[in-house]
């Protein structure tokens, strides 16, 4: 079983259970509630990777509790219902939810419109993930974070980045950092290498920049 968890929010019991069974042949958790009472606190208290949510239940209406999960949470919403009409779905979307299907459907069709979030959602975290270097500004884009660097800094976080797992020696590092070919000591090289470290651990404990016992050093981008 995989790590990712769907929550069915469907009072029909007998289609939640079949979509519960074709999604675990996908190998997902998956998770039932039968009327929309709790959902909001279900999805708080528990990792929802996505999230199928039946227009009408008793309790809470689908719309209603889409507005209310939107005011704590991204998570991907693909609302189901029986109403066809055109204004439906335009406000079934308005209103925060990522797709919409009318029923009747084929559970296949949900378990692909299912893999489509998912895709979505990790490329996403992918996104947010990765370092990214905006060179006008000087500033490093990782995790929702802004990372503000010297421009000696920039440039060597560039040059190792443009090519991970390479290994380059502090020669190297020096003629890209320095253009006006400078000599200095090959222990500065070291010393913006720890301030980069420094600067970016106070965002994520990974070790972007690994030394290479007696050759230099080689970016490692996070996985």
């Amino acid at each position: 079983m995989s790590d990712v968890h769907i929550l069915i929010v469907e009072d029909e019991q007998n289609l939640a259970e079949l979509m519960r069974d074709y999604l675990h042949k996908e190998n997902y958790q998956v998770s039932l509630l039968f009327s929309g009472e709790g959902v909001e606190s279900f999805i708080k208290n528990n990792p929802v990777d996505v999230v199928l949510l039946d227009l009408m239940l008793p309790g809470k209406g689908g719309i209603e509790i889409c507005k209310d999960v939107r005011k704590f949470s991204n998570v991907p919403i693909i609302m189901t219902t029986a109403k066809v009409e055109e204004i439906d779905r335009i406000l079934g979307l308005e209103i925060g939810a990522n797709d919409y299907v009318c029923k009747p459907y084929s559970p296949r069709e949900l378990v692909a419109r299912v893999k489509v979030q998912l895709r979505s959602l990790q490329i996403k975290i992918d996104s947010e993930s990765a370092l990214r270097l905006e060179k006008e500004q000087l500033m490093v884009h990782f995790k929702g974070s802004m990372i503000e660097l010297t421009s000696v800094e920039f440039n060597l976080l560039d040059k190792l980045s443009s090519q991970p797992a390479r290994v380059f020696n502090r020669d190297q590092l020096m003629d890209a950092i320095y253009a006006d070919g400078r000599i200095v000591s090959d222990r500065t090289i070291d010393s913006h290498i720890k301030k980069i470290r420094q600067k970016l651990k106070k965002v994520d404990s990974h070790e972007f920049i690994q030394s290479v016992y007696g050759c230099g050093y080689k970016f490692i981008q996070k996985p």
